[in-house]
């Protein structure tokens, strides 16, 4: 009988403190982080997507960071494949494996598999494009909203591909996108131990907006310039760039930006935690309790 493998996965929203604990961990149990935060993916996007910095990175191997292109097509399917990929090679020589982001779709997909979602008329889909188009990101997030409030309060509102997605479903086949999400686990070679990572709200939208001005300081506003030309690619409709792009475009000025950055950054935090607190199979700490933490881990696969 081979000996049990562990899945420590560690989520929370945007600015909690994953990073931080995540290094600690993977240096206690020896091990290498995979990323399941969806914006780290791409090469182009530094500044507006908190990756750990050049040094973090040379601490620990990380896996799935940096691993993309803004113009290629990447989705949650071929996220999970890679992922397996990856944790079956880990497997052979380590016991434990990290994984970490703010993406709850993606870390569902690893531990709990992907639902089969129908194949929907693609002129259906032809038609949602083209009214998103003309009526813009706001029609199509009210469409969403009405059609499937349970996905939508969980949603990435600024992505329309998923939004899209979500609406062409529900016009396909009359049922809600969230209604296809998974009934039946499914089964595993390893074994997933659940850690979240919270703070006191005031405590956690203080960070949020510190690390915006951060970002902002280290040249977010420039970084967003320059992809200013690829803004309709899917990778950049996310909050952190659609806000400086509504500014290049004249719709406000820079101080309304950096407002409407911070306030987005909040309500996507708050996204994020709903999301994770379906999942009764996680264990909660602050993530300063980094004793206490690893204590649970190793009670867990002792």
């Amino acid at each position: 009988m081979t000996d049990p493998k562990f899945l420590i996965l560690v989520v929370g929203p945007t600015a909690v403190g994953k990073t931080d604990l995540c290094l600690k961990l993977a240096k206690k149990f020896n091990t290498e982080i995979i990323s399941c935060d969806s914006r780290q993916f791409y090469r182009e996007l530094s500044l507006g997507t908190a990756k750990p910095s050049p040094e973090e990175l040379k601490q620990i191997k990380h896996h799935l960071i940096d691993s993309l292109s803004i113009e290629e097509d990447y989705d949650v399917r071929k996220f999970e494949q890679d992922s397996l990929r990856i944790l079956e090679e880990l497997f052979k020589t380590k016991k434990v494996v990290i994984m970490t982001g703010g993406s709850g779709l993606f870390a569902d997909a690893v531990v709990k598999g992907l639902d089969e979602i129908p194949a929907v008329d693609p002129d259906i889909r032809g038609e949602i494009i083209e009214e998103y188009e003309s009526r813009g990101l706001e029609w199509l997030q009210g469409e969403v909203e009405k059609s499937d409030p349970e996905f939508y309060a969980q949603a990435d509102r600024f992505n329309p591909q998923r939004l899209m997605r979500a609406l062409e479903v529900f016009r396909g086949t009359g049922l809600k996108f969230s209604s296809f999400r998974i009934k039946k686990k499914i089964e595993r070679s390893f074994q997933t131990v659940k850690i979240g990572l919270n703070r006191d709200r005031e405590e956690l939208y203080q960070r949020i907006d510190l690390r915006m001005d951060e970002m902002i300081g280290r040249g977010l506003f420039d970084e967003a310039d320059a992809l200013f030309g690829k803004r309709h690619l899917n990778a950049l409709q996310t909050v952190g760039y659609s806000e400086i792009f509504g500014f290049l475009e004249g719709k406000y000025d820079r101080k309304e930006a950096i407002r409407l950055l911070k306030r987005n950054s909040r309500r996507y935090a708050k996204r994020q935690l709903t999301w994770f607190r379906r999942d009764s199979e996680i264990r909660w700490f602050h993530p300063n309790q980094e004793e206490e933490i690893i204590r649970w881990i190793e009670d867990q696969i002792d």
